[in-house]
This record gives structure tokens, sequence and C-alpha cells, in this order.
């Protein structure tokens, strides 16, 4: 395919990683928020839950859009998957975001274990970001027109 008609799908794909990153950071911040409450035995205002949720779903939907970008702009400009590292990256973060999901959802008194994974999994979803956003960076390089 023709490289320039490849440049639109990779803006959609810069904003999702942005907002998928700015998602992340508020879901961490409200995630310690809601810790912080609990560990002090304070009540929580109703909101913070609503919005951790939402926010959660909100960078479901975008992993899964970058992954959809991803598979779509590769295959279309090569024809075919697994150029780079990028791949098992992003497949790590898109594993990371749904064990986050879940396990979220399971976190109960009775199953303690849940908030434990759900904890991991976004401890260690800060490193795949940061492999899947390096990675990123050198696949869109080259798909960009050389500078003059």
């Amino acid at each position: 395919m023709d490289l320039p008609s490849f440049l639109w799908l990779w803006r959609f794909a810069a904003w999702s990683m942005g907002l998928s990153l700015g998602a992340y950071g508020l879901l961490a911040i409200s995630g310690l928020t809601l810790w912080n409450a609990r560990r002090r035995q304070h009540p929580r205002p109703a909101w913070i839950p609503l919005a951790h949720r939402g926010l959660g779903i909100s960078l479901v939907l975008l992993v899964l859009f970058l992954l959809a970008i991803g598979l779509i702009g590769t295959l279309g400009h090569y024809g075919s998957l697994g150029h780079s590292w990028h791949l098992p990256a992003g497949l790590t973060v898109v594993t990371l975001v749904f064990t986050s999901a879940v396990t979220g959802w399971r976190i109960h008194p009775k199953q303690p274990q849940m908030r434990r994974l759900h904890i991991t999994s976004n401890l260690l979803l800060a490193l795949g970001f940061l492999a899947v956003s390096w990675s990123g960076w050198t696949v869109v390089q080259k798909y960009l027109p050389p500078s003059p």
C-alpha cells in the first residue's frame, strides 16, 4: 500500500496511546485514593469507584482499538505480522489490561487474592506501557518518510 495513506492511521494510534496513558495515570490516582481511604478506614466518595471503573472500561476499549490499528496497519503495509518486538509487547499490554479488568471486577472481601492480582497486573502494566511505547516509536519511524 501507499505509505502516505497510512499516516492518518498512525495519528489515531498516537492519540489513542496518549489517551491510554492518560487513563492509566488517572486510574493510578483513583486507585491510590481508594486504597488510602480503605487503609485509613475513611468513607470514600461514591463517585471515585464509578470513575475508576469508567476509566478502566475506557482503557480496555482504547487498548483494543490500538490492537486493531496495529494489526490493520502492519498487515496492510507488510502483508504479515511479527516484524518487530512491538507485537509481543502489545499483546503483553492487552493481556495485562484484561487481567487487571477481570480481577478488578472480582475484588471482594471473600477473594482477597483478586485485589493482589489487580495491583500486580497494574504495576506490571507500567512496564508494559514503557516497552510498547519504546517499540512503537521504533516501528512508526519505519513508516515515516525520510526527512530532507
